[in-house]
């Protein structure tokens, strides 16, 4: 009998929370690992530390510029303030230049200083075992125990809000990525545009983030691999809790879905670090919502929280309700294949 290999991408969430079963818990983690959950959170004298980790294993381009943004969007997506970044950073043996290190390091740096984070150490070194650039990325920061959000704090009768749109960080991966097969059939223009995806709109959302800890948010969320879907799924899985969800509602932008389109992916299940998921109750919506129109950050009002026994729906564009759809792999894995 031979041994089931697993997908890439993510590990399916039964299977995480049975390996997750096996961590040991003290008083002074706040927030352990989880599934949904985006850092972890340990009690300190008066304050709470923010821990979170994360790899950069799609982009190749810029990795050095993804790995600082998404590793800062974990801590902003807990109602926390990013602070110091670390990295490993693992380069492929024949492949690599001074000049490559010198501009990676470079990138890091602009994007620490940009978000307003210290890079205080890593580890660096050319290996025979990767074939790419690989950047594992560490972000420490901290939160106010009142502004601590929990994926897994969603409520029955929250309405479910996207800041930005889907597929931020996707649409910047594929004009990097097939930036032949975009030209050709787009243009120049439209490729730089999504190429600029990672700046803007951008795929930080850090900003976005210190704006929601100011409103009675229940539920805040990053979703990156598996896209908005995935991420709605996950606060629905941590939160143990129903949801219905418009499509209609999903802010797609226009270059988001001409290149998914042109490559066969959904936006909805592509990864999207660049969005920020929130839950709460329906009658503070509006005053987020103005906050954002204010500072200039498309939002809406994308579904609503319910309970667990009515299920995870969509509500698709010709007003049928079915099984909101699960992404196994993310969309972005079709790039490669």
């Amino acid at each position: 009998m031979t041994a089931e290999l697993l997908p890439a991408g993510k590990l399916r969430p039964e299977i995480l929370t049975k390996l997750l079963g096996h961590t040991s818990q003290v008083p002074e983690v706040v927030v352990g690992p989880a599934v949904g959950e985006d850092a972890a959170v340990i009690k300190q004298e008066n304050h709470y530390l923010v821990i979170t980790t994360d790899p950069i294993t799609f982009a190749t381009e810029r990795c050095g510029w993804y790995s600082v943004c998404v590793n800062a969007n974990d801590i902003a997506a807990c109602g926390g303030t990013p602070r110091y970044y670390s990295a490993a950073i693992v380069l492929p043996e024949g492949k690599t230049s001074l000049a490559s290190v010198e501009a990676l390091f470079a990138e890091i740096e602009n994007a620490c200083q940009e978000i307003g984070v210290l890079w205080v150490g890593g580890h660096t070194e050319i290996s025979s075992t990767v074939n790419t650039v690989l950047v594992a990325g560490q972000m420490i920061g901290y939160v106010e125990p009142d502004h601590l959000c929990r994926s897994s704090d969603a409520k029955v009768g929250d309405v479910i809000v996207l800041v930005k749109a889907a597929a931020i960080e996707a649409t910047a991966i594929i004009a990097i990525e097939k930036a032949n097969e975009v030209r050709a059939l787009h243009g120049e223009a439209m490729l730089k545009r999504s190429q600029n995806f990672l700046e803007r709109p951008g795929i930080s959302i850090v900003r976005e983030g210190a704006i929601a800890r100011n409103f009675p948010v229940n539920a805040m969320h990053d979703p990156t691999e598996g896209g908005v879907i995935t991420g709605i799924r996950e606060i629905c899985m941590a939160s143990n809790c129903g949801a219905l969800v418009k499509a209609n509602a999903i802010p797609v932008l226009p270059e988001t879905a001409a290149l998914c389109y042109q490559f066969g992916l959904n936006p909805l299940g592509a990864i999207s670090s660049g969005a920020l998921l929130l839950t709460l109750p329906a009658d503070a919506a509006s005053g987020l919502m103005d906050e954002y129109s204010r500072k200039g950050i498309q939002a809406e009002i994308i579904g609503e929280i319910m309970l667990p026994d009515e299920g995870l729906l969509i509500e698709e564009p010709d007003d049928k309700i079915t099984l909101l759809p699960e992404f196994v792999t993310d969309e972005i894995t079709k790039l490669y294949t």
